[in-house]
């Protein structure tokens, strides 16, 4: 099979769940409420995690205790990733979501910079300007006026997103664990806290309280965002590191934030205004020569499958909690 034919049967699947996470703003919206966050939250993940262990549990079994422990803390923060996420699309567009969660992207390496007292090149400064800028005119499209929450969680979720990349990429006890182990044990921690806020009063019922009170269409998002945003997302990911570099894939997961736009202004009928469309442009030109600036390049050649970290190292690449942490 010629090269080019190859790599475009990889890259399909890569690009796929870039849509699907895209997407995932919208499905989301549609299954979610501000008073079922917290259910939505645990029959999703819920759903996914036997399917996870099961598949795993050989290697699961084989942590050691820091290991287990580590993931422990990751899941801590991966809940707070999903809360504000759940609870910020459910009060903004799903446009505005995808793109201000691209920022991600930004702050990453701002961040890192700043662990490591070295400095920013020109270019990326710039690119971190231009993304801001679009941010502050995308969340403006109907005329200047204070953000919305739902805006402000998605950017607190950016910045939760930079902290668990960090940690990830810098504890110890993670670095050769299995990824698809490391990924059960943080949603499992995350079902945990998601599962015990929602026990609390006036916190929006149980789980099986909203789920008696969905109708088909609510049950077919559910498994969307279950089977498509996280499984599939997971297993594609796993399959295609191997047989392409990490940057050709952070580069297909990196139109993301433009699948949402697309899907948001299609399906969802976003209309964002003028402004907001130039934000947009913006927000998208800035992630991705920042994306060019502060990630080095490397040889399009798979690693190799017997690379304990490949995951980990791709999860840093993109700048967002996958695939370890899927959506």
């Amino acid at each position: 099979m010629p090269a080019a034919r190859r790599a475009w049967l990889t890259d399909l699947p890569v690009l796929l769940v870039a849509v699907v996470w895209g997407s995932s703003y919208l499905a989301a919206k549609g299954v979610t409420t501000t008073q079922t966050v917290l259910a939505v939250l645990v029959l999703r993940f819920g759903i996914v995690l036997p399917v996870l262990g099961v598949v795993g549990w050989r290697k699961l079994r084989a942590l050691s205790g820091a290991q287990i422990r580590g993931a422990g803390v990751l899941g801590l923060i991966l809940a707070g990733i999903f809360l504000l996420e759940t609870y910020g699309v459910v009060q903004t567009s799903a446009t505005n979501a995808g793109l201000i969660i691209s920022l991600t992207m930004i702050f990453t390496p701002i961040a890192e910079s700043r662990m490591r007292g070295t400095k920013l090149s020109r270019g990326f400064v710039a690119a971190a300007g231009l993304s801001v800028l679009g941010v502050l005119l995308l969340t403006q499209g109907a005329g200047f006026s204070e953000p919305s929450l739902g805006d402000l969680l998605m950017l607190g979720a950016a910045v939760a997103r930079t902290v668990h990349v960090l940690a990830m990429s810098r504890m110890a006890s993670v670095q050769d664990a299995d990824a698809l182990s490391m990924t059960t044990v943080q949603l499992g921690s995350a079902v945990v806290v998601f599962a015990l806020l929602s026990a609390a009063p006036g916190t929006g019922g149980t789980p099986w309280a909203a789920a008696a009170d969905f109708g088909a269409g609510d049950w077919l998002g559910l498994l969307y965002l279950s089977a498509f945003c996280t499984l599939f997302a997971f297993f594609v990911q796993m399959w295609a590191v191997r047989r392409t570099s990490p940057s050709r894939v952070s580069l297909l997961l990196g139109t993301e934030p433009v699948w949402a736009a697309v899907v948001g202004i299609a399906l969802a009928g976003d209309r964002p205004g003028w402004l907001g469309f130039v934000g947009a442009v913006l927000v998208l030109a800035g992630t991705a020569w920042g994306r060019t600036t502060a990630v080095p390049q490397e040889a399009d050649e798979p690693l190799r499958a017997d690379r304990p970290d490949t995951s980990l190292e791709l999860q840093v690449l993109t700048a967002s909690p996958h695939p370890a942490n899927p959506r």
